[in-house]
């Protein structure tokens, strides 16, 4: 079959091969992958969008609940792991899968990049156009673009009000508003498994729909093979709808942009043949971890905004601390305890308040081919987070105590809840790395973007050495870590990625 321009092609409702023309195809429809097609159709030019994941409408995402959120829009249902290598944990990394990618199912935290980053990516890495002045348009679009707003202090529930109470107790600083991708959010706090508002201004509703009004064409459950070279210049993709049978698809295009993410994008340029040294490394996860703390009063953490609020306190010891309060389902699910003694706790949930740390991480992750079409990771932690892990939960936990909480639940394996009397004792620096429970939402890195052919995949304006007509737009380029979520630094320089495109 072809397709009509302007059309979302359902490709599990598709019999036969697919063949398109197109001056751009896109691989992936994340927040890079989006970003790259609002910006190519509004200069006119003819764009296919190619997702691995399912078409589950914006409206359909936002009834359903979270289980089912996580079985139709999370990637393998929201366990994917790396492998902690050596006194590293394994890591839970939670990602989307369908259109709109990880967008659909994050808090839509916005964080330009720190200051201190981009300097050292222009003075240490030589990227001198990733400086705040240089990036300061991309980022004022794309906040325009998602209609980026901050959080009210009224709509932090009351979890958060609580930890902020313990920080100002214990530090003397005010914990800072987080701003969020959303118009006019209401406080239901289920952001991570769709918005049942509408509210929360994902790519699958604030882009892909104006791009495909523009012409677009949008193809659904089509997993991408390789992309296509004429001699060293990329020509298109190939790849075959996913559900079974050889229904083929085949796009042919003047250029090909790569937006697939730090977790695949290496095995799709590795299957393409590209055989640079750094493909598949420096992956950075920021290692996250939540602490619960019950109280004597009900906090009901479930209402007000998902994340309202942040703290830089620790960030010198490389520690960011982040509101977050998951649906009461699944915050049941992290408690301590087994049966009756578990029952018990559950039942006290209006009673729990959560928080989050994640850790500023060094790039000891790699991705490599796996069996099929899922890739091997493994992850290394330095020295340095290495050590700010047990402090970040320790941190959490002392600031817990210090608002009033009764007992603390820490993300260590078998750990029975914490009093406050307690935790000065616990030796949490000695325990192995594997006995934490750690989480990431932000893999980057693994096609980096850098001024040295050596020591970086894709060149500053993100073009994969080498070769002529691919580029790669998403998080896989980002050259370290961040220390903050990433969504705005990935969809600035994606939207340059499609500037340089331009031209």
């Amino acid at each position: 079959m072809t397709a009509r321009r302007g059309e979302i092609v359902v490709g599990r409702h598709v019999r036969g091969r697919v063949t398109l023309d197109a001056d751009v195809v896109i691989v992936g429809s994340g927040a890079g992958g989006a970003t790259v097609a609002d910006a190519l159709t509004r200069a006119g030019k003819r764009v296919v969008v190619l997702e691995e994941g399912p078409y589950v409408p914006p409206e359909a995402h936002a009834a359903m609940r979270p289980s089912e959120s996580l079985r139709h829009v999370w990637r393998d249902g929201g366990m994917t792991f790396a492998v902690g290598l050596g006194d590293s944990p394994f890591v839970n990394v939670t990602m989307g899968r369908g259109v709109g990618g990880s967008s659909a199912v994050t808090g839509g935290v916005c964080f330009r990049t720190p200051g201190e980053v981009l300097d050292d990516w222009s003075r240490r890495l030589g990227l001198e156009e990733l400086s705040e002045e240089g990036l300061a348009p991309h980022f004022d679009a794309v906040e325009r673009m998602i209609h980026v707003e901050t959080v009210p202090p009224e709509m932090r529930s009351g979890s958060t009000v609580r930890f902020g109470e313990g920080l100002r107790a214990l530090t003397g600083r005010e914990l800072l508003p987080i701003r969020r991708n959303t118009r006019g959010c209401e406080g239901e706090g289920v952001c991570n498994f769709g918005c049942p508002h509408g509210h929360k201004l994902s790519v699958d509703r604030a882009l892909l729909p104006a791009a495909v009004a523009r012409g677009a064409v949008l193809v659904s459950d089509c997993l991408v093979d390789r992309v296509l070279f004429r001699g060293r210049r990329a020509v298109g993709v190939r790849g075959h709808l996913a559900g079974g049978g050889r229904r083929r698809v085949t796009v042919r295009a003047g250029r090909v942009v790569v937006a697939t993410g730090a977790w695949h994008g290496p095995l799709l340029l590795g299957r393409s043949g590209i055989r640079h040294r750094m493909l598949g490394k420096k992956l950075t996860l920021h290692p996250s971890f939540r602490v619960a703390a019950r109280f004597d009063e009900p906090v009901r953490g479930w209402a007000g905004a998902l994340q309202s609020a942040w703290s830089d306190a620790f960030m010198r010891e490389g520690i960011t601390l982040i509101s977050v309060f998951v649906p009461p389902a699944v915050v049941a699910a992290a408690i301590p305890g087994v049966g009756p003694e578990h029952a018990r706790r559950a039942a006290d949930i209006d009673h729990v308040a959560m928080f989050g740390a994640l850790v500023h991480d060094e790039g000891g992750g790699r991705v490599r081919r796996g069996l099929g079409r899922e890739p091997l990771v493994t992850f290394r932690m330095g020295r340095g987070e290495r050590a700010a892990m047990p402090r970040a939960v320790r941190i959490a936990a002392e600031i817990f105590f210090a608002a009033g909480a009764r007992e603390a639940y820490l993300p260590v394996i078998g750990l029975p809840p914490v009093r406050p009397g307690e935790l000065a004792g616990l030796r949490l620096e000695s325990l192995p790395g594997r006995a934490f429970e750690c989480t990431s939402q932000h893999p980057l890195g693994t096609a980096t973007m850098g001024v040295d052919p050596r020591t970086s995949v894709v060149d500053p304006d993100g073009r994969v050495r080498d070769v002529d007509g691919l580029w790669v737009a998403d998080g896989a380029i980002v050259p370290t870590s961040l220390g903050v979520n990433p969504q705005l630094t990935v969809m600035a320089m994606a939207l340059r990625v499609a500037s340089k495109m331009l031209g």
